[in-house]
């Protein structure tokens, strides 16, 4: 990691009031990932994965599948990440194409040089640009998907609102996310939901008005225009796989950037319940009206 890239991660990490965007964050972490296949950034799916490279394309079959996938369908992914989820879903589902959108431009590059050494420069577009301005059309895609990174859009409102115009009428609109989760009845656990809320949203560029809990975040769906909206809570199958993999896969841990491996020595042996008592997982589902 360049010099300059490395000390911003490190005051991020330690200085409290020190924030990056989400672009200049992943910007920094390079291609960091979690995975030793490929190149991976989701916490993954645990509900039958053993390792984390089992877990993270689980994570993105899952989307796939809710999304009902299929040849008839151009998908937009937003947030792809180095376009791990983009190859597996041209492989195993076949959309007839896939236009992925980023703001970070070491994944907009890697990825496509990625895309080109599989084969699919003509199944899979990667072009640089916002989830809450995409350079698309009205009503040029089947299915918009976002893997695990619409908590960060400034703001979600937004998002919505540009799925539903790039929509066909009949289109899907999947999102791995993550939101606040309902405060609990015990006043102490109460306490730290919202000082660990506080700390994750500072950290990982998160707006105010993304501070939904599930009724909340469900409402914005359907002030946007869509029908059907649901948020299936699937954090039971995400955090404790993902904590128990940190502490028990030594590759894993070793991983993570130095900056995030430090302050993780101090929570690993807590309760995954615990540690994520603040967030709530979600697999939300929405459709554009016919």
């Amino acid at each position: 990691m360049p010099l300059p890239a490395a000390a911003d991660l490190l005051l991020w990490a330690w200085t409290p009031w020190r924030r990056l965007a989400a672009a200049d964050l992943y910007e920094s972490l390079a291609t960091r990932a979690f995975t030793r296949e490929g190149l991976y950034l989701n916490l993954g799916l645990w509900r039958h994965a053993r390792t984390i490279d089992e877990a993270c394309p689980a994570l993105a079959t899952l989307v796939a599948e809710a999304a009902a996938m299929g040849p008839a369908d151009e998908v937009v992914d937003v947030g792809f990440g180095f376009a791990d989820q983009d190859i597996l879903w041209a492989r195993r589902f076949g959309p007839r194409h896939i236009t992925g959108l980023n703001v970070t431009p070491v994944h907009v590059r890697l990825g496509r040089a990625r895309v080109r050494r599989a084969g699919m420069a003509d199944r899979i577009t990667l072009r640089l640009g916002s989830a809450t301005a995409m350079p698309l059309p009205d009503a040029s895609c089947d299915v918009v998907t976002a893997v695990e990174c619409a908590f960060h859009f400034h703001t979600r409102e937004a998002f919505l609102a540009e799925a539903f115009r790039v929509l066909r009428p009949g289109g899907r609109l999947v999102l791995a996310d993550i939101i606040r989760a309902a405060p609990d009845a015990d006043q102490m656990r109460r306490r730290w939901q919202e000082v660990s809320w506080r700390g994750f949203a500072s950290k990982f560029d998160i707006p105010a008005a993304n501070a939904d809990t599930r009724d909340a975040y469900l409402e914005k769906f359907r002030t946007a225009g869509f029908t059907d909206a649901t948020a299936t809570p699937i954090g039971h199958d995400v955090f404790p796989g993902w904590h128990r993999a940190l502490a028990e896969d030594p590759a894993l841990f070793a991983r993570l950037p130095a900056s995030g491996r430090l302050p993780y020595r101090l929570l690993r042996r807590r309760p995954a319940e615990w540690v994520y008592a603040a967030l709530d997982y979600v697999l939300a589902v929405a459709q554009k009206p016919r």
